[in-house]
């Protein structure tokens, strides 16, 4: 018996009305025949024509980009990146939103998330509703923040360097992208060719005057010269370890926050925005307000950024934990925090080694876990620890919501939220959550 294949939608246009922002960058609109889209390039309340760009007959939904807008929102704008719009770069989301629009946007999927996964109001978070921008990045509609240090761009069979398009591994071929760094701009990646080359990651950091770029070379290929427009460092990944290596230059960039520098090797992680990690780790000093001879654990602490604020405020007479997976992160944190003997950084993932810590009790935890959240079982072992303040830092609002529902659940409520915009123009938001034992009085 042969199975009946599934016709393609891909390429069917519908003329829907617009419903409400959903997480990830889209809206969703339902056809006269009741099928769900998930609409990019639109905003709640416009009507559309939208083209089905994945999905078939049977999908539970559709996706599918706004090619004509019939009935536009006020809230719209012309999309300022030439690049931006229906089967061009994926990079951003909300081009064709006003800023203040999109800050309302992403403010309506945290709220929608906290309802949805974990039962809360705005008011039972302890959140305003609002989403603030950083320093510097209020700016009228149509000017765009320069403020992403941290560029992947993908190289296309000509050796072209340009974006990703939206969930595709298609090349949209650039020559500037305007959410770039003045300092990622400034190399001129975009006007050369990078024969055999499958990606090139620019890095400008905002504490110093570092840049370095790190070269994936397609299997067999021979790295290239790299002559750019201003002084860099150079790693390429290694196609065999997936590991990075030097090729000239410094190893590492360096960043300051906290009035500290940090060393961030690699590639390693640090906060795209140039104000992001004073900006998180203020927000999260605030709200946990450490006391003198306090004890506290920093996890997934990537290169010591929270586990640094917390020593300088515990002081010498307390004691402060960092758990990270990375190797190299784990080096650079060591190395960067090496002037608190108070301070020590463990090397695993999260769920494995704080249980072999034999740790029992802490007065204070940060969190800042990858997007997919830290997850139940980690949430519960922190709830166990009987911290009278816990913060978590949130890069994706669902996965919040999920472990604040587990934190419920082992005894602890949220006392503040806050949210702040440090990826204009994407549908990324980032949120600082401060927890406290539910018994405690607000």
């Amino acid at each position: 018996m042969q199975n009946t294949p599934v016709a393609s939608l891909v390429g069917e246009e519908y003329e829907v009305e617009v419903g409400p922002v959903a997480h990830g960058g889209h809206c969703i609109a339902r056809t006269e025949e009741g099928r769900v889209l998930f609409v990019r390039h639109a905003l709640p309340g416009e009507r559309v024509r939208a083209r089905v760009t994945e999905g078939e007959e049977t999908s539970r939904f559709l996706r599918a980009d706004a090619v004509e807008i019939l009935d536009p929102s006020k809230d719209r704008i012309e999309a300022p990146c030439p690049f931006a719009g229906p089967g061009k770069c994926g990079g951003c989301d909300w081009q064709h939103a006003k800023p203040g629009a999109q800050r309302r946007l992403k403010g309506e999927v945290i709220a929608e998330q906290l309802k949805r996964l974990a039962g809360l109001t705005p008011e039972e978070a302890g959140w305003d509703g609002t989403v603030v921008p950083a320093e510097g990045d209020k700016l009228p509609a149509g000017e765009v923040p320069q403020w992403r240090t941290r560029v992947q761009y993908a190289v296309d069979a000509e050796g072209h360097a340009g974006l990703r398009k939206h969930r595709s591994h298609e090349v949209e071929v650039i020559d500037h992208c305007m959410i770039a760094a003045e300092g990622v701009s400034e190399l001129g990646i975009e006007k050369r060719t990078w024969e055999g080359m499958a990606s090139i990651e620019a890095i400008a950091a905002s504490g110093s005057q570092d840049r370095q770029v790190i070269l994936t070379p397609r299997p067999g290929a021979r790295l290239p010269i790299v002559e750019l427009d201003k002084p860099v460092s150079v790693m390429r990944v290694d196609e065999k370890d997936g590991g990075v290596h030097r090729v000239h230059g410094r190893p590492f960039v360096r960043e300051r926050a906290d009035d500290r520098t940090y060393r961030v090797g690699s590639g390693g992680f640090w906060q795209v925005h140039p104000k992001a990690a004073q900006t998180l780790m203020l927000a999260v000093m605030q709200g946990l307000t450490p006391r003198k001879g306090e004890t506290a654990l920093d996890l997934y602490c990537g290169v010591g950024l929270f586990a640094g604020a917390l020593a300088d405020r515990v002081g010498d007479q307390g004691a402060v934990l960092g758990i990270e997976s990375g190797k190299r992160a784990v080096e650079d944190a060591r190395h960067n925090l090496a002037d608190y003997p108070r301070v020590r950084i463990e090397q695993g993932k999260v769920e494995s080694v704080l249980p072999r810590t034999g740790i029992t009790d802490v007065d204070l935890i940060v969190l800042d876990p990858p997007r997919a959240g830290a997850g139940k079982q980690t949430v519960r072992h922190l709830s166990s620890l009987g911290a009278r303040r816990i913060a978590y830092v949130a890069c994706d609002p669902a996965a919040l919501a999920r472990d604040l529902a587990y934190f419920r659940e082992g005894g602890y409520r949220v006392r503040t939220l806050r949210a702040f915009d440090l990826f204009p123009m994407t549908h990324h938001v980032e949120c600082v959550a401060i927890l406290e034992p539910a018994d405690k009085g607000r």
